[in-house]
């Protein structure tokens, strides 16, 4: 008699099994597959997560396409670049598409470049095609208070932009070329990616923001919606009537909260900013 129950907890068991195995195979046939999620947010500082993120969702077979939301000023140059490199490689293989929020500017618009598809709001803040490099001087406050620094260095230019003293004209010629190489790689790829010519950039590429609106008419984005019809056209892209989306767990860093200002505040670095 035990034995028939165990048969017969077996077969319910197994039962249960095929049914819910069919019931996915009929919901995967019906909503068409996953959409991957990336969120960019506030000032980018480091790529890493979002790199990773966007890696890992490309190579997953379960994710049909990716959906790139951006809401950020923009941040550091390398940063930028970097998440841009990884969206690129992310498009060679799926539909990426883009999801403007408040402000996707500088930064947050060179990453968002490669998307198969950009989608603003119509008063989405974005364009700011630009480079900056900025830090504070103390020389003068710490004359006052009579504190004096001294540099010993192996060359002429090893200091540069150093916060104890002032810098020469030839100091600010020289970081200037550095700004301009970079302003350059941001209207290339903007021309590139965008395909227009290099002047049509260059119209707006003098640091100016753009509404949703605007950028749309300026060619800078393909469309416009919100995050809702982001995912309803990425969905199309492949072919998902009822997308299931998919979030990378977050990612915080206790000691990042506490540095990352003091370095942000004291290191001169080229970013993609809005301000």
């Amino acid at each position: 008699m035990k034995t028939i129950h165990i048969v017969i907890i077996v077969i319910v068991a197994a039962a249960i099994i095929i049914g819910l195995a069919i019931g996915f195979g009929m919901k995967s046939m019906s909503y068409g597959g996953n959409i991957g999620v990336v969120e960019i947010e506030n000032v980018i500082t480091s790529s890493k997560h979002v790199v990773r993120d966007l890696k890992k969702f490309g190579e997953d077979p379960s994710i049909k396409a990716v959906l790139i939301r951006v809401d950020s000023p923009g941040g550091g140059v390398a940063a930028s670049q970097e998440i841009y490199e990884q969206v690129k490689k992310v498009k060679a293989k799926k539909k990426v598409v883009v999801s403007m929020g408040a402000v996707a500017a500088s930064g947050g618009y060179y990453v968002s470049l490669p998307a198969d598809i950009i989608v603003a709001n119509p008063g989405t803040i974005t364009g700011s095609i630009g480079v900056i490099m900025e830090f504070p001087v103390f020389k003068d406050l710490l004359d006052k208070i009579g504190i004096e620094f001294e540099v010993i260095k192996s060359r002429e230019h090893k200091d540069i932009g150093s916060p104890f003293r002032k810098m020469s004209k030839k100091e600010k010629g020289l970081l200037r070329d550095v700004v301009m190489d970079v302003y350059e790689q941001f209207v290339e790829a903007t021309a590139q990616a965008r395909d227009l010519s290099k002047d049509s950039v260059l119209k707006f590429a003098d640091g100016r923001i753009l509404t949703g609106c605007q950028a749309k008419e300026a060619g800078l984005v393909d469309t416009l919606g919100s995050f809702e019809d982001a995912v309803e056209i990425t969905g199309d892209l492949v072919g998902i009537k009822k997308p299931l989306l998919v979030y990378p767990p977050k990612h915080m860093s206790f000691i990042d909260f506490f540095t990352e200002p003091v370095e942000r505040l004291l290191m001169p670095k080229l970013s993609f900013l809005w301000r």
